[in-house]
């Protein structure tokens, strides 16, 4: 089935990691891809503890996507290419029983994926699939078994309050 979590609000990709676990710890092979993510966070380190989960990102932070210039955006659009089509053959393989696809709504949006090869992907999927990002596209929601929209209510960056490891990254 096909879950996506969406909206403008903190907590998506918890959710989304939130799953993953519970689906490690009910034997399931786990395969995260984190688009548009390449500095070190929290998350990574307790996910390596367990059995079940492998993740794969960016080689390295290339910042938010408003501020890359063409070629970084070139760059990291062929990276994110590259990651979907691994994820994508270790599905086929038979290797992975859930797909999160952490960001994907974000990087399809903002255009660093290829379209064509992004919508065969979620189309052909045959593990449980998890997509977050905040708008996802519509072919994707009337694909969905599963659409939570989280909404931002409060936040503490409003009130100035930079992110905090741990809570945040």
């Amino acid at each position: 089935m096909l879950h996506i979590y969406c909206g403008d609000g903190k907590g998506k990709t918890t959710a989304a990691l939130g799953l993953a676990v519970r689906a490690a710890g009910a034997g399931m092979r786990v395969h995260i891809v984190q688009l548009l993510k390449g500095s070190d966070t929290a998350e990574l380190h307790a996910l390596s503890y367990i059995p079940g989960i492998t993740v794969t990102r960016l080689d390295r932070d290339y910042g938010f996507t408003f501020r890359m210039d063409a070629q970084t955006r070139q760059t990291v659009t062929e990276l994110h290419n590259a990651l979907l089509y691994e994820a994508y053959t270790r599905v086929k393989a038979g290797e992975t029983d859930m797909l999160v696809l952490d960001e994907f709504c974000a990087a399809y949006e903002a255009g660093m994926v290829d379209p064509e090869f992004a919508d065969l992907l979620v189309k052909n999927c045959t593990a449980e699939l998890v997509l977050t990002g905040r708008r996802p596209a519509p072919q994707f929601v009337n694909a969905a078994d599963y659409v939570s929209d989280i909404r931002a209510v409060k936040h503490p960056y409003d009130r100035g309050i930079a992110a905090r490891k741990g809570i945040e990254f």
